[in-house]
């Protein structure tokens, strides 16, 4: 049963701010609310006001920006699988939504609220870790911007400040001969792996010029694993693909997989190591 609470609901980034300093951790930010109030339903939290962020504004659109694609936080998952910015640069961010949880989520759910929820089998973060991708943050007397690598701190927590709220997310646009893939896995609802992958190819298209690999969902928090990358990088297609098995090894043990109801650590990891083989058949063949 959800207990009661008071529900605030400022107009601006830096009242939301205030709010959040003067009310310390008896406050949150609330958007869709898809994951909060499922976890305040089930006593698993609770807190004693919630901040209604939704009314703030100029934070629902999607824009390209000088090769940047600027993402505001309170676009709703539903909102970014039809968007055509989106489709003409970033398809892969596209096919990730499409395929969120279920139809109420995607209309519900902001992508903001998914990221700063930052929970274990949430698949857009995977995906922003391989792009490259870079937070806003802003509070009442400054901005910043945080690398995707380090927003993500460990399960269901974030590196925002207690009173900073997530405004954009800035997503460079893939040079041409790129390919861009996000592959998962799962038997419920939740995926249990999710394994992205971004690579340029360099040399006429005969070797991998630039590549980032990413995994999540199967771990506390997504990582980057640059010594997957290192296996990769700088080799002929082919000499690529026969590196991918190592590949998939270092980045199954580099997911921190742990043992629950999606499956086991040896289970997942070895599930890591499939999904990134056809990650990179993907993205060579977008090539």
């Amino acid at each position: 049963m959800l207990r009661r609470f008071r529900l605030e609901e400022p107009e601006a980034v830096q009242e939301a701010s205030e709010l959040l300093s003067r009310f310390g951790e008896s406050a949150k930010v609330y958007a869709g609310g898809t994951e909060l109030l499922l976890a305040m339903k089930e006593g698993l939290v609770h807190y004693e006001r919630l901040i209604n962020v939704k009314k703030l504004k100029g934070l629902s659109e999607v824009r390209l920006d000088n090769g940047t694609i600027r993402i505001g936080a309170l676009c709703t998952h539903h909102q970014l699988e039809g968007s055509a910015v989106l489709q003409q640069n970033l398809p892969a961010l596209v096919k990730l939504e499409q395929n969120v949880a279920n139809v109420r989520v995607r209309q519900v759910g902001t992508f903001g609220g998914n990221l700063c929820f930052a929970e274990p089998h949430a698949d857009p973060g995977t995906l922003l870790l391989a792009l490259q991708a870079r937070m806003l943050a802003e509070k009442s007397s400054s901005k910043r911007e945080i690398a995707a690598e380090e927003f993500f701190v460990d399960a269901y927590e974030t590196s925002l400040e207690g009173d900073e709220l997530l405004t954009e997310i800035h997503v460079p646009v893939p040079p041409s001969g790129s390919g861009v893939a996000y592959l998962k896995f799962g038997y419920l609802e939740r995926p249990s792996v999710g394994v992205a992958l971004a690579l340029t190819l360099a040399g006429e298209g005969k070797s991998i010029g630039d590549i980032r690999i990413a995994v999540g969902c199967a771990g506390p928090a997504p990582k980057r694993v640059a010594e997957a990358e290192a296996l990769l990088k700088d080799k002929s297609t082919d000499e690529a693909t026969q590196s991918l098995s190592k590949a998939g090894e270092t980045a199954g043990r580099a997911a921190q997989a742990i043992s629950d109801l999606h499956g086991s650590q040896e289970y997942k990891e070895h599930i890591v190591g499939v999904l990134l083989k056809r990650a990179f058949q993907s993205a060579v063949s977008q090539c």
